[in-house]
C-alpha cells in the first residue's frame, strides 16, 4: 500500500473537506450541533477512510474502506443540498461543492474498480 497523501483522491476529498468546513462556517449557530456537525464529519469521514485504508495490508481491505468513503461522499451530497434548500448555503456554493464532491466520487469508483481488478487477478 502507498501512503495516502500521494493519492489523488485524497488530496481532492481533502481539499473538499477544508472547503466544507468554510462553508458550514456560515450556517446558522443553531445548526452547530446538527446539519452543521453531520456535514462536516460526512466531509472529513470521505479522506479519513481513504487514509485508513491505506493503512490496511490488503487490497481488498483497501477496496472495502474505499466503499465506505464512497458512501460518505453520498450522504455529504445530500447534506449538502438539504443545506441549499433551507438556504444555509447559497447556490453557487452548492454548486461549486456539489461539483467537487461528484469528482471525488468518480475518482473513488475508478480506484475502487482498479483495486477489486488487482484483488481478483492476486
Amino acid at each position: 500500500m502507498q501512503g495516502f497523501r500521494r493519492l489523488h483522491v485524497w488530496e481532492k476529498a481533502h481539499d473538499l473537506t477544508l472547503e466544507v468546513y468554510q462553508a458550514t462556517v456560515r450556517f446558522p449557530k443553531e445548526e452547530i450541533y446538527a446539519l452543521s456537525s453531520q456535514t462536516k464529519r460526512a466531509a472529513s469521514s470521505i479522506g479519513a477512510n481513504i487514509a485508513e485504508g491505506c493503512g490496511r495490508g490488503s487490497d481488498a481491505d483497501f477496496a472495502r474502506f474505499l466503499l465506505i468513503a464512497m458512501g460518505s461522499a453520498s450522504e455529504l451530497e445530500y447534506h449538502l443540498l438539504l443545506a441549499r434548500d433551507l438556504k444555509f448555503l447559497p447556490e453557487e456554493d452548492y454548486q461549486r461543492l456539489d461539483a467537487l464532491a461528484t469528482e471525488v466520487k468518480r475518482m473513488l469508483g475508478s480506484l475502487i474498480q482498479k483495486t477489486r481488478g488487482r484483488t481478483a487477478v492476486g
